[in-house]
């Protein structure tokens, strides 16, 4: 395995046995070379889409592996339908086979941004900061995350709640091209975000939120067999919405499990948007589901019994059937790839059953983030 040495201006790599890049992509992945005085040292799972007889460079010096579609369907066979066919949903595949116990996941149009003082940002240490610190969900702290440098619980906060529960979902934004739908792109063609927010937050237990896969880490140990980016792209009746699935699932069942999800920093720079009239007739169904989606997300109940993210993976994707599959047979072939994926993660990443019924706790997370402080900041 290739190992490399950071430039000597950098704190050495934060946890690098411990973390996988999964990256989409249907072309050569030179943005790499913006990444690499932050990316060289970790292993990188790069999932082509498209034409799986195209060859993708990838600069010399990264540790990586570089799965096609052919890859796919000879690994998980009949079961390699769960895997969506051209639509970035297809990074998912990575998520599957990696067995580290954290996921950074980032498009190739995502280069590294500045923050106000012009120092470039380390969005991978930031997102690894995230999620080895723990998550409030259940009583709004009004100085944001009270685990950073410099900010603590307020006035008020009770007692009870300020040890807070594992991180599972770290969720970074974008500066210069925001990531709008495809009506939104359109009415503001000219549009650039250059606001940067110097905070972090955990999302509130009960509240939905449009997740971004551009930009995204969570804890694979936590939460991994509930981030399936769903069926999107070929054959399908919609696209561009698999983030979006991933996300709402992720959330009820982070809720559930009692577990956190932040967003705010870390910020990359988002270099361009894609066609915006192709977009919006990828997203058309999208944007009239979604009608439906937020309030079934907003009532779905899982059961006490569920207490593994697979358990209540399976449980969710009953539910889906048999409430939106009235909305559209799509959600009915949607809710057998659910259990279709929930099968794979089981066939690949086998565990022991008394493991599973474990309650979470901390003590790793502490472990985690006194590594990350002990390596300075991000």
């Amino acid at each position: 395995m290739f190992e490399s040495s950071p430039p000597p201006s950098l704190p050495p790599p934060v946890l690098k046995d411990e973390v996988d890049i999964v990256i989409p992509t249907i072309r050569n992945v030179d943005f790499l070379e913006k990444w690499r005085a932050f990316f060289e040292p970790y292993h990188l799972i790069i999932v082509q889409d498209g034409d799986p007889s195209k060859i993708i460079k990838v600069p010399q010096g990264f540790d990586y592996e570089l799965y096609n579609r052919n890859d796919i369907n000879r690994i998980l066979g009949s079961k390699a339908s769960c895997i969506s066919i051209k639509d970035s949903a297809c990074r998912c595949f990575g998520f599957l086979i990696s067995k580290k116990k954290y996921i950074f996941t980032i498009d190739d149009d995502c280069f590294v941004a500045k923050d106000p003082t012009g120092k470039e940002i380390n969005a991978l240490q930031q997102h690894i900061k995230n999620l080895v610190t723990p998550s409030t969900p259940y009583f709004f702290n009004t100085l944001y995350d009270p685990y950073r440098e410099g900010a603590d619980f307020v006035r008020g906060y009770p007692f009870s709640l300020r040890e807070g529960v594992p991180t599972a979902v770290s969720h970074g934004i974008w500066l210069n091209i925001a990531d709008y739908d495809a009506p939104t792109h359109l009415v503001k063609p000219l549009e650039r975000n250059k606001r940067y927010v110097d905070a972090v937050m955990t999302i509130p237990k009960g509240a939905l939120f449009p997740m971004s896969a551009m930009n995204l880490a969570f804890n694979r140990q936590l939460i991994g067999p509930a981030m399936y980016f769903g069926l999107m792209g070929e054959a399908q009746p919609a696209g561009r919405y698999s983030s979006m699935w991933a996300g709402w699932c992720v959330k009820v069942i982070s809720d559930h499990l009692g577990l956190g999800v932040k967003t705010g920093l870390p910020y990359i720079y988002h270099s361009k948007a894609s066609n915006a009239f192709l977009n919006l007739k990828k997203e058309l169904k999208g944007i009239f589901w979604q009608e439906e989606l937020i309030p079934f997300f907003q009532s779905v109940s899982l059961p006490k019994e569920c207490n593994t993210p697979q358990q209540c993976y399976i449980e969710l994707s009953k539910q889906v059937r048999d409430k939106l599959g009235k909305v559209d047979d799509y959600f009915i072939k949607l809710s057998d790839a659910m259990v279709t994926w929930i099968q794979c993660w089981e066939e690949m990443n086998p565990s022991p059953s008394s493991s599973q019924s474990q309650p979470l706790s901390l003590p790793t997370l502490e472990n985690d983030a006194a590594i990350i402080l002990s390596n300075g900041s991000a």
